[in-house]
């Protein structure tokens, strides 16, 4: 049975506060939970409605339906939920293309970016200060997994591009130049700004080649791209240029 305490710890962890207090985040859902057991991160506790992972009996809680859905943040859980240690990210590898976000708001989005750079083998993912966080357990479960084999650092973007001399500096803008007609190289960084304003005007100044996703419909009456399929076109055109090579 869970105590008043545990679930008051656990629930408490959809505050960034609070993970940062504790040291842990949430992790629902069987495939998912298991792809993080089989990673670097450190399990802390396993609550689930039957046994169905191989983890140490200390670390092991087998709790009614009711129990769980007092403990998740999902509408309907999924069997069971899990609390991992927080770790800290690793060196970031300049040598590949990285994935730079400026003031990513959305959880979704920045759940769905994670699982796009695994897909197409980005390692690295930078975020400026005020992107949303991480383990946050909405960019948890959009990311499904994928943050077990994706590299997230949170860094002063500014100070990181002015000090790391990094070239070339790719961001994704509406007005840059066809990223079909542009010289792609499969180094440097590939910035991705804020879902309404972009990226910020002191990361603009660093950028040196300005691409953007042709509109193809003649009415141009779409706006804009959500930033997690324009993430996904613009590296599916980066990888293409690989393959052709």
């Amino acid at each position: 049975m869970l105590s008043k305490n545990q679930i008051k710890v656990i629930t408490s962890l959809d505050k960034k506060k609070y993970r940062i207090k504790y040291q842990l985040f949430v992790v629902e859902g069987r495939k998912s939970i298991q792809e993080f057991l089989e990673s670097d991160f450190k399990l802390d506790q396993l609550y689930s409605v039957e046994d169905m992972f191989e983890v140490p009996d200390t670390k092991k809680n087998l709790i009614s339906e009711t129990e769980l859905k007092k403990i998740s943040f999902l509408t309907t859980p999924n069997k069971a939920l899990a609390t991992f240690r927080i770790q800290e990210s690793k060196p970031i590898d300049t040598n590949r293309l990285i994935i730079g976000l400026d003031n990513i708001n959305d959880p979704g989005n920045l759940g769905t970016i994670i699982r796009l750079c695994d897909w197409f083998g980005i390692q690295d993912i930078i975020c400026n200060l005020k992107t949303v966080d991480l383990f946050n357990p909405k960019v948890v479960q959009a990311s499904m997994g994928s943050l077990t084999r994706v590299n997230i650092t949170y860094i002063d973007l500014h100070s990181y591009l002015n000090s790391n001399q990094i070239s070339p500096v790719y961001g994704a803008f509406m007005d840059g130049d066809s990223v079909y007609a542009s010289k792609l190289d499969q180094n440097g960084i590939l910035i991705l700004g804020n879902e309404a304003n972009g990226i910020n005007k002191t990361i603009e100044e660093f950028v040196t080649h300005r691409l953007s996703i042709p509109h193809f419909n003649p009415n141009k009456k779409t706006e804009s791209l959500n930033v997690a399929t324009a993430t996904a076109i613009l590296l599916s055109e980066f990888k293409r240029r690989t393959i052709e090579k």
